[in-house]
């Protein structure tokens, strides 16, 4: 097993420190996540479509934050509830905090929540970090050094898709209506041809089962930007590929608007299987849908 950090292949270190600070950042507040799970906490509403944050998010958002500026004070920090504390001029370089994916599971007492960090440079993602403090598992990704699990190195598994209908991940962003036409028939086309649709209301936690080959797929729409970068990174760096909705290449760039954020992600062999179910699910406005997307050419899909 491949017990190595990623940042600290054969060539020279590269955002190891970055990436052993979010590890230990995202475990001491997935302790105090734990620890609080079942006591009575506040939940409040934000934004008009009735998400909430809780008492939780916060105290861990605090405690994230707060190793992060200790240990790299001149970066700037863009947190999922307190928004962004600005770095030092000149610098290129930003951290991402989802202090817990999650919020909507945890207070309907559900145990499916993470802590996500991600750094990137020039808006591009360099290190991703997710914890699960329910099963006591991390996944950290370094941009070309690799992503790594519980047990070792995360790599694609290899091979032709599988008789049976794959099993896939689904999120949409909170800027998405619940009547949305493109979000209803992406959804409904992924149910015709997959075996289990999962909505997790986690996306990192979905990201951190497709790096890790649990499940076969991975769709967004109108993604959330927090938890993309790390999310994103662990996949690509797991071997996995992300695609634009239309097959195009896909960016994980923070500070581009919600529209850029729509992707399938999957090992290799499966994308092109995907990207024929959203061509064939009957998106409003035909092959031209809304947001500059472009129905791909249907590939032949794989048996079962």
């Amino acid at each position: 097993m491949d017990t190595r950090e990623p940042g600290e292949g054969s060539g020279p270190p590269a955002y190891a420190d970055e990436c052993r600070v979010a590890v230990l950042a995202a475990e001491e507040a997935g302790a105090l996540l734990r620890a609080r799970f079942l006591d009575a906490f506040r939940v409040d509403t934000k934004g008009e479509d009735g998400d909430v944050v809780t008492e939780l998010d916060l105290l861990a958002e605090e405690l994230v934050t707060r190793r992060l500026a200790e240990r790299f004070p001149a970066d700037r920090i863009l947190a999922e509830e307190g928004g962004a504390t600005a770095g030092a001029p000149g610098s290129r370089r930003t951290w991402l905090v989802d202090p817990l994916d999650g919020s909507n599971n945890v207070v309907i007492g559900l145990p499916a929540y993470v802590v996500g960090i991600a750094l990137c440079v020039d808006d591009e993602p360099v290190v991703g970090v997710v914890h699960d403090p329910v099963a006591g598992r991390t996944w950290r990704a370094v941009r070309g050094r690799g992503a790594y699990g519980p047990a070792g190195r995360l790599r694609a598994p290899i091979g032709p898709p599988g008789a049976v209908r794959p099993v896939l991940g689904w999120t949409q962003g909170h800027g998405v209506a619940g009547d949305d036409p493109v979000a209803r028939a992406l959804k409904d086309g992924l149910e015709r041809g997959a075996r289990r649709v999962l909505q997790l209301w986690a996306p990192l936690l979905t990201w951190s089962l497709l790096a890790g080959g649990l499940i076969d797929g991975f769709v967004g729409y109108r993604a959330e930007e927090v938890d993309l970068p790390a999310g994103s990174l662990l996949a690509t760096e797991a071997g996995l590929v992300v695609r634009a909705l239309d097959g195009g290449g896909f960016s994980a760039r923070i500070g581009q608007p919600d529209t850029a954020r729509s992707y399938v992600a999957g090992r290799p062999e499966v994308v092109p299987y995907l990207l024929d179910l959203v061509a064939g699910a009957g998106l409003p406005g035909g092959p031209h849908a809304p947001s500059g997307f472009q129905a791909p050419p249907r590939p032949q899909a794989p048996p079962g």
